[in-house]
């Protein structure tokens, strides 16, 4: 059977990047993808150990001649995130990606791709496989639910890895070496809320809005695109001031590191504010679109007449619902003040449900500062106790601070200028990677992060670039040889 990139270069990266796009392997539902590592590992008699978490550190022995150099960790994580567009019958749980060719990129058919982390998970197994690579012991290790909180670098054991030079495989931007990156934290909340019968003479209206780009909440948070759940929610009180309505339902968004692309909400009016409803929504969507017209041009709304349930939420349910989500806060909260471009602190308000008699809201919180981080979940609590919510924080993960003066780096940075003729460029990433934990786990770790071009992660627009993972590949092996010349 044909592959879809079995024409593309480097092909054994492409080939186990298709294989892997063929085992669902979303947060949660990693035990397959697992099981592919350690069947590979067996085929490739290589060692390999399965934690308690369900992580897999897969070793590989050192050529001869290499047995006393430094020991080098490959890391990369398995989960992807599982987001799709509203159409599509995609199963997570069963289907396979499907594979799209579009110009210079790969992407798939109406689902996320899956390159985040996937590409870095098949270049350390061409890595392991590769036995005419001249290296001292490689440790790779595959970590699990990464997307879901960094489950599994949380739950490393100090003892597991003995190399201290760690090469991440998970930041999506060709020519740049990444240093540090973001903590972060969740704060969930529960607002009790208070229903009452459908009377006579009310009519329903379901609102939506759909075709934002969305995107991840740390790496696009600066771009400005709309969060669908922040839109209804702005079109909502302004109709609170000209006619009466009830909330019969709120839906939006799901993943906590996601922006909301897509959001719904069900209302009730007198049968007599119909009409004028539907045209006030449809007005102040029409400056919504004009206000994201360059961010998010494929931005879509209706309003339409729908039948009611036997209940809906009260006038007081109703307000401190629109309330509670118009005062929490989202998009950049502050620009770093020492790297220019990058967003230090954020947040995202994430997902919203109406559940019975409980709407369970939650955002996610960012900052490469720690009294930064603990200022905004602060903020989340006060919200939350001024709206009578109960919220729930859990204790989050650590920033990775950024080492100029690393060793690792400037050798990374002599392999990019050989490959490719080019300085590259050294940042710092307001998202939360695994290095952070790693590096607090394993003292003297010298760590650095390098990936292809992978553009709309999170989304369905998920693309990777072709060229770029040649590029990626490249510098890898020549990190490699520079670690392991002289």
């Amino acid at each position: 059977m044909n592959h879809v990139t079995e024409k593309l270069k480097p092909q054994r990266v492409w080939y186990h990047f298709e294989e892997i796009s063929k085992i669902p392997h979303a947060s949660g539902n990693e035990e397959k993808v697992v099981e592919y590592i350690i069947e590979f590992s067996k085929a490739n008699n290589l060692t390999c150990t399965k934690d308690p978490a369900g992580n897999v550190l897969v070793v590989k022995p050192p050529a001869r001649g290499f047995e006393s150099r430094p020991v080098v960790v490959l890391q990369a994580h398995l989960d992807m995130v599982p987001e799709k567009n509203e159409e599509s019958d995609h199963d997570f749980s069963k289907d396979p990606i499907a594979l799209v060719i579009e110009g210079g990129w790969l992407k798939a058919k109406d689902t996320t791709l899956g390159a985040d982390n996937g590409i870095g998970v098949a270049a350390m197994l061409t890595m392991l496989e590769d036995k005419s690579l001249r290296a001292g012991k490689i440790e790779c290790l595959f970590t699990v639910g990464e997307e879901t909180g960094l489950d599994g670098a949380l739950a490393l054991s100090p003892e597991l890895l003995e190399g201290r030079l760690l090469v991440n495989l998970d930041t999506e931007e060709i020519g740049a070496i990444y240093i540090g990156c973001a903590g972060g934290r969740d704060s969930l909340l529960e607002l009790p809320l208070k229903m009452k019968e459908t009377v006579p003479g009310q009519k329903g209206i379901k609102v939506g809005v759909r075709g934002l780009l969305g995107g991840h909440s740390g790496v696009d948070i600066q771009k400005g695109r709309g969060n669908a759940v922040k839109l209804i929610t702005r079109m909502l009180k302004r109709l609170e001031k000209k006619l009466r309505y009830n909330i019969v339902s709120f839906e939006g968004g799901d993943k906590l590191n996601a922006i909301p692309r897509e959001a719904f909400c069900t209302i009730a009016v007198k049968d007599d504010s119909l009409v004028p409803a539907k045209e006030l929504l449809s007005k102040l969507f029409s400056d919504i679109k004009n206000e994201y017209a360059e961010t998010d041009g494929n931005l879509s709304f209706r309003a339409e007449e729908c039948p009611l349930p036997h209940e809906l939420y009260d006038e007081p349910s109703t307000r401190i619902i629109t309330d509670l989500l118009m005062m929490l806060p989202h998009g950049v909260i502050s620009m770093s003040p020492v790297i220019e471009g990058l967003v230090e602190t954020s947040s995202n308000l994430a997902s919203v449900k109406t559940e019975g008699e409980t709407l369970r809201v939650g955002t996610n919180q960012r900052s490469s500062v720690g009294s930064a981080l603990e200022w905004m979940s602060d903020a989340h609590l006060s919200i939350a106790r001024v709206c009578g919510a109960h919220i729930e924080q859990p204790p989050g993960y650590p920033g990775w601070n950024p080492d100029p003066a690393s060793k690792l780096l400037q050798k990374t940075k002599a392999a990019y200028k050989r490959v490719t003729g080019e300085e590259a460029e050294a940042k710092a990433l307001h998202a939360g990677l695994e290095c952070g934990i790693i590096k607090e786990k394993y003292e003297g770790m010298d760590v650095i992060s390098l990936g292809p071009t992978v553009e709309g992660g999170h989304s369905p627009y998920e693309r990777v670039g072709i060229k770029s993972v040649e590029t990626f590949w490249e510098i890898l092996l020549a990190t490699f040889e520079e670690i392991y010349s002289g």
